[in-house]
């Protein structure tokens, strides 16, 4: 069934939203604390092996240097051949030797070895070297024989020691091993440590406000669906309580269209039968007209007047009603032409002593839809009329006048009145249907058709001046852009 579907999709769209544990920000969080203790544990463990590396060859070298002081104080041939391979087999050396005043003297060798693969100065090991050496050593050792020298204690004599890496890149590993179990299991704890509390001071409130943003968009009249802030004063106390206050704001302002829509579907029901009952009367008033009872000939043009005031009120409230208006169709329109039309339309009665004046030049031309222009100049010459026509006073002047100039690529049309001019609460709300009237009674639709029609046109409309015994209504409609393309297959056509 239909209603089965529309539940389906719901139930998809919200599984496409929520996100999976493995993509998840808590996931990637842990992941990335993890890895980055484990560069940092990395980066501690390079000095660490070296240190370690530099530690024992040092141990070594202070055990020989020890064994080659009792030496130096005693006979060479008092200590046999045993006794020294046991003292080189208990330090994994091969040889030891001392260098006094640049003379170098053997004291203890079991073996000579052909080569020494690696010559180790402990009193100048920079750390570079000393990290470059235990690398080597950890990678590429367990089958060279290292040279090491350096001083030992406050003796002024250099030791050295013969002694094979074997030993040493077994007791690294072990290090290195150790290094490697303790700095993984730190970085687990580090990491959960880290992930826990940004958990609990970043993700779960983003994650509250993703699941609110969400299910407010699929029921956004629910009140209950509205995030509650935790009262919290960080950034992310900030975030919830501007979001709270978006999501009200947003409710109101759809309860308010929501209003508005039913309303204005049915005020255009109500409209679009009130239009044919007018036009009935109208027809009804025509005829009245010609009577010739001078009580009805008294009446009657005050009942056309008012029957035709009705009949634009719906006309505005039905075209401001449509959802858009059809883009316009812009052609080169001859203004002063389309001025007298208006005038003829608006139907100006002798008896108002309205002066209508068409200041436009004759050879002006504007690049505009010709029957949205007539619209907007209508609306404001209604507006313009009903604004004079309110003054009873005689011996006032009452002129309506519509000008124009271009200016470079931009046409500039003004239409005057010699009014009252606009009272402050319309000034403040011009171009808002409903709020934007000038007289009681007024609807504001007028201007608000008119500004949507000129801005369609990439133009303006303005109030340029309103007080009492002038008000000016600029408009600014910009010529349509020609594209080079266009300009040069104008050029090439024959004259």
């Amino acid at each position: 069934m239909p209603g089965n579907d529309d539940t389906g999709g719901d139930q998809q769209t919200s599984e496409r939203r929520d996100v999976p544990l493995t993509r998840g920000l808590s996931t990637k969080l842990l992941l990335l604390t993890a890895l980055f203790v484990m560069i940092a544990e990395v980066l501690i463990f390079l000095p660490s092996v070296a240190n370690f590396r530099l530690q024992w060859l040092s141990e070594r070298l202070g055990t020989a240097a020890s064994v080659a002081t009792v030496l130096m104080h005693a006979d060479p041939d008092d200590l046999s051949q045993v006794a020294q391979e046991d003292v080189l087999m208990s330090l994994g050396a091969k040889a030891i030797a001392v260098r006094d005043e640049g003379e170098s003297r053997l004291l203890v060798v079991s073996e000579m070895p052909p080569v020494v693969d690696t010559h180790i100065d402990l009193g100048a090991t920079g750390p570079m070297l000393a990290i470059a050496g235990a690398l080597d050593t950890l990678f590429y050792g367990g089958d060279e024989m290292l040279r090491v020298t350096g001083p030992v204690g406050d003796s002024d004599k250099e030791f050295e020691l013969i002694i094979p890496d074997t030993q040493l890149r077994f007791a690294m590993l072990i290090f290195a091993r150790n290094v490697a179990a303790l700095s993984l299991i730190i970085s687990l704890i580090t990491a959960t440590l880290v992930f826990y509390a940004i958990n609990r001071i970043m993700i779960r409130p983003v994650r509250m406000m993703t699941r609110s943003m969400l299910a407010f968009a699929q029921a956004p009249e629910d009140t209950g669906r509205i995030i509650r802030p935790q009262g919290r004063s960080d950034e992310l106390g900030v975030a919830e309580r501007e979001l709270a206050s978006m999501q009200q704001t947003m409710q109101r302002t759809l309860a308010e269209q929501k209003h508005l829509a039913d309303l204005g579907l049915a005020v255009s029901k109500i409209n679009h039968d009130m239009r044919n009952i007018l036009a009935s009367a109208q027809l009804i008033s025509d005829r009245l007209r010609m009577v010739k009872d001078p009580t009805v000939q008294t009446f009657a043009p005050k009942l056309v007047r008012a029957i035709d005031r009705a009949v634009a009120y719906s006309e505005g409230v039905l075209a401001y009603g449509r959802t858009q208006e059809a883009p316009p169709a812009r052609r080169r329109v001859r203004l002063r032409m389309l001025a007298d039309d208006v005038i003829g339309l608006l139907g100006i009665d002798a008896s108002l002593g309205v002066e209508f004046v068409n200041a436009v030049p004759v050879d002006l031309e504007v690049d505009a839809d010709a029957e949205q222009l007539f619209r907007v100049l209508t609306n404001l010459g209604r507006n313009a009329v009903q604004a004079m026509a309110a003054d009873t006073e005689e011996a006032l002047v009452r002129r309506l006048t519509i000008g124009a100039e271009r200016q470079g690529a931009v046409c500039r049309i003004t239409v005057s009145d010699t009014g009252p001019g606009l009272p402050k609460k319309a000034r403040e709300n011009l171009f808002a249907a409903f709020r934007g009237a000038a007289r009681s009674g007024g609807t504001g639709l007028g201007l608000a058709i008119a500004s949507e029609l000129v801005r369609a046109h990439g133009g303006t409309l303005e109030l340029v001046e309103s007080k009492g015994g002038s008000t000016v209504f600029a408009i600014s409609i910009p010529d349509q852009p020609v594209s080079l393309e266009e300009a040069r297959n104008a050029m090439r056509r024959p004259a």
